[in-house]
C-alpha cells in the first residue's frame, strides 16, 4: 500500500487505461487475466511496483507503456533507435495515458534486451551520459549501476526486473537512486520486480497482476515477502519438500 513520502510531489503520469473500443478480448494480450475487465489504474505516488508470476502480464504492460511514452520498445529513450525483436504485442494502440504534467525525458530498461542495447551505444554514443565507459567494458552490474546513476534524472523510468544483474548490495545502491531522484518529484518510476529488496521501498504502490485485475498489494502479503522469509527462516525445511516432490508453499 502506498505511504506518504513529506515533501515528494505526486507523479506525472498519473493514470493508465485500456479503450475498450481497441480492445478484442479472445486475442492476445487482452486474454490475460490481468487485462480481462480492462484496465483503469490511478497512480497515487513516484513509484509504483508491478509484481506478479512469470506470464502474468507485467513485462507486456510496461512495453506497452514505454511505447506510448514515445521510448524505444527494446529499451532506451526517445532518440534511440535500434530494432531487434518484432513481436511486440498490441497492448500499447489501446492504452491511454493522462499526464499532469507531462514529460519528454526518461527512459525504458528491460534487462533481456539491455545487451542489445549496450552494443547500439557503442556504435552511436560517445557514452558520456552512462559514465564515459563502454557498457560492455563494465559487469553486467556495474552497466546497470552506470545507467541508473548516470542517465537517470528528470522524467519518468519504466524498468522491467532492473535487478536482474545487480547483488543485494547494489540493490540497495539503486534504492538510494530512486530516492535521491523522486523525493524530490524529479522523476517517477514505474518497476516490475520480483525483489523483496527492492520492493521494501518506502512509499511504494505495489500492484499486483495475480489472480485476475490488477490490485493493490501490501508488501508483507506478495508471495516475494513470504516465500523469500519463510525460505529464509527455515530453507532446510522448504528444500525437504522441495526434493520429496512437495509443493514449497507446503512447507
Amino acid at each position: 500500500m502506498k505511504r506518504s513520502t513529506p515533501g515528494s510531489s505526486g507523479p506525472f503520469l498519473r493514470r493508465i487505461a485500456i479503450l475498450p473500443e481497441r480492445v478484442d478480448p479472445g486475442r492476445y494480450p487482452f486474454n490475460i487475466p490481468a487485462f480481462g475487465d480492462g484496465l483503469d489504474l490511478e497512480l497515487r505516488s513516484n513509484v509504483t511496483f508491478f509484481v506478479g508470476e512469470n506470464g502474468s502480464g507485467k513485462s507486456t504492460l510496461l512495453e506497452a507503456v514505454a511505447k506510448c511514452c514515445g521510448f524505444n520498445p527494446e529499451g532506451g529513450g526517445r532518440d534511440h533507435h535500434f530494432h531487434g525483436r518484432t513481436d511486440s504485442s498490441d497492448l500499447a494502440g489501446a492504452l491511454r495515458l493522462s499526464w499532469q504534467p507531462k514529460v519528454a525525458d526518461g527512459f525504458f530498461m528491460r534487462a533481456e534486451s539491455f545487451y542489445n542495447f549496450a552494443t547500439y551505444l557503442d556504435q552511436v554514443s560517445t557514452h558520456e551520459r552512462y559514465g564515459g565507459l563502454s557498457l560492455h567494458e563494465q559487469s553486467h552490474g556495474e552497466s546497470f549501476l552506470a545507467l541508473f546513476a548516470n542517465r537517470f534524472d528528470r522524467g519518468i523510468y519504466v524498468l522491467d526486473e532492473p535487478e536482474a544483474a545487480l547483488s543485494p548490495q547494489r540493490q540497495l545502491s539503486f534504492l538510494k537512486i530512486i530516492h535521491d531522484l523522486e523525493a524530490g518529484g524529479r522523476a517517477q518510476f514505474m518497476i516490475a520486480s520480483h525483489s523483496p529488496i527492492l520492493l521494501a521501498y518506502p512509499g511504494a504502490t505495489l500492484l499486483s497482476l495475480d489472480g485476475g485485475p490488477i490490485h493493490e498489494v501490501r508488501y508483507k502479503d506478495t508471495d516475494h515477502y513470504t516465500l523469500t522469509k519463510g525460505f529464509l527462516d527455515s530453507p532446510e525445511r522448504y528444500l525437504k519438500h522441495l526434493f520429496a516432490g512437495d509443493e514449497p508453499g507446503d512447507a
